[in-house]
């Protein structure tokens, strides 16, 4: 018979990475105000180190330099012999890892929240990549519910070969935190305000979990990715139709075989294919074009979570 109860170690170390990207400013702006005046992130018994991933992305306010920084934390190149013919966001995320590494090892930050802006209407969004992480299902669901009535939407990137190497993947709990519509280079004192409650509340969250409360079973609703969707092209690899005015803006908005998808020029309309009900997320995000991705489909699913306390405790 298996417990309904876990016990985990107390968080110790937990860092907040913003410029990841560095176009999408909501994060770069709330960790340089934390550099500043961390008073709002400090909790007692608690590092909490504020973060600056790709300082020259967020100097030249674009999304990178050579490559996506959030796309390498991958065996492969943290692995690569150090030179200077290594893409920058290579070696920049060989020094993260190296900061708040070593990625599957002991000595690892406990958590690391990573700040996103989309241009997509996603509202609230954590990214969870482990359905089976009692821990962070506890988190999001503490999130979630501190901050109803605004919704908050878990995204589920756990897929064999749609998930890729995050910057946030060498803390052992990684935290994805989205917050759209934004343009890419712009503030929205809005979406500003959502993500700095989202923070707030995962701090609180772990604070309790430290001084010992305990959080009883709980579930939670994820949307899962199935799928990405690329725009319809032309022989010459060229868009050759737009995403459907009732498609836009409709992130989680449940989309049904036969619905309008993409619109062309001359005005024909094509439709979802397939034979099931989808949730489609990132609809025509900027960043996304240059990675053939329309959207995404994902899938409904409730994920529960075991009780849970600090070991200390």
């Amino acid at each position: 018979m298996t417990s309904c109860h876990v016990t985990k170690d107390p968080i110790k170390k937990v860092a907040i990475f913003g410029g990841t990207h560095g176009n999408e400013l909501t994060g770069v702006f709330l960790v340089k105000h934390w550099l500043e005046n961390g008073t709002e992130i400090q909790r007692t018994g608690l590092e909490v180190k504020p973060f600056i991933t790709n300082p020259r992305a967020v100097k030249k306010c674009t999304r990178y330099i050579d490559c996506d920084l959030n796309r390498v934390f991958d065996p492969e190149n943290l692995g690569k012999k150090l030179s200077k013919d290594l893409p920058y966001e290579v070696r920049r995320a060989q020094e993260i890892n190296h900061l708040f590494g070593p990625k599957d090892n002991e000595d690892s930050f406990d958590i690391i929240f990573d700040l996103h802006n989309t241009t997509s209407n996603m509202g609230c969004t954590l990214i969870l990549e482990d359905s089976r992480n009692d821990f962070l299902i506890q988190m999001f669901h503490y999130i979630k519910t501190s901050l109803a009535p605004l919704p908050c939407y878990v995204y589920l990137i756990e897929h064999p070969s749609l998930k890729y190497a995050t910057t946030r993947s060498i803390a052992k709990y990684p935290v994805g935190i989205e917050v759209g519509p934004q343009p890419q280079g712009v503030l929205r004192a809005d979406i500003l305000d959502q993500m700095r409650k989202m923070i707030k509340h995962a701090l609180d969250f772990i604070h309790n979990f430290n001084e010992g409360k305990e959080f009883p079973p709980c579930a939670i609703e994820v949307y899962k990715i199935m799928e990405k969707v690329d725009y319809p092209r032309n022989e010459n690899g060229d868009i050759a139709a737009i995403i459907h005015p009732n498609l836009q803006d409709q992130d989680w908005k449940p989309l049904h075989p036969g619905d309008p998808v993409f619109l062309t020029l001359d005005g024909q309309i094509i439709p979802l294919g397939g034979d099931d009900t989808v949730y489609p997320v990132f609809v025509n995000e900027a960043a996304y074009y240059e990675k053939r991705e329309a959207f995404a489909k994902t899938t409904k699913l409730t994920l529960s979570a075991k009780s849970i306390r600090s070991s200390l405790h």
